[in-house]
């Protein structure tokens, strides 16, 4: 189900998630050099412009649209598996390759580790096979934002439905400055501060877990 209709308790973990996120993204960003570790709309755009302009970034573009679906196959699996502990071990994965790639300085396989660790969160909020609450996809987030706020006004959505919406795209847009500015002081050890982040979240989400048992 979408944000707005899922319980008010599980909103800040999406928007914290969403400025994770957002953060790990700029840094892949301005890393690579252009290129996304979870904006994979943007990345499939981009692959189309190399197959015709050849600039290059065709071999790296793919890696990272694989590593991305890798993170999304496992953290799935890891879903299927573990039932309600299945959000803390997903963030924990992601976890795990956020610190392999800092490791690695995001250079050749780091920015794939990136790109998995940004399936993987994807998939958090999913239930029955499918994802209720995509944290990345931002496009998806504006549409329901867009869609909320035009029932608002004509009276046939809560009036306040549309604020989830702009609490995830703004969590998304947070974490991006915040990773901007973190990278132009520290570069890729930024991700430490970013996996210190993710495991306080995925223990966050484990006291929930416990919670529901």
């Amino acid at each position: 189900m979408p944000i707005a209709e899922r319980p008010r308790a599980d909103w800040p973990l999406a928007i914290a998630l969403a400025v994770l996120a957002g953060f790990v993204d700029a840094v892949g960003f301005l890393r690579i050099g252009g290129l996304f570790v979870s904006f994979m709309s943007g990345n499939s755009t981009l692959l189309g412009i190399d197959l015709v302009q050849r600039d290059g970034a065709t071999i790296t573009v793919i890696a990272l649209i694989l590593g991305f679906l890798s993170g999304v196959m496992t953290a799935s699996i890891l879903g299927e598996r573990l039932g309600r502990w299945s959000p803390m071990a997903m963030i924990l994965f992601g976890t795990a390759l956020l610190a392999w790639s800092a490791l690695l300085m995001v250079d050749g396989p780091g920015a794939v580790l990136l790109a998995a660790a940004m399936g993987a969160l994807n998939v958090v909020f999913q239930r029955g096979g499918g994802v209720s609450i995509p944290i990345t996809y931002v496009t998806g987030t504006l549409v329901r934002l867009g869609q909320s706020l035009a029932g608002a006004l004509l009276g046939t959505a809560s009036a306040t439905g549309w604020v989830p919406y702009l609490l995830l795209w703004s969590g998304l847009v947070i974490g991006a400055v915040g990773g901007t500015l973190t990278y132009r002081a520290l570069g890729t050890d930024a991700l430490w501060g970013a996996a210190s982040f993710a495991f306080a979240l995925a223990v966050a989400a484990a006291g929930r877990g416990f919670a529901r048992r």
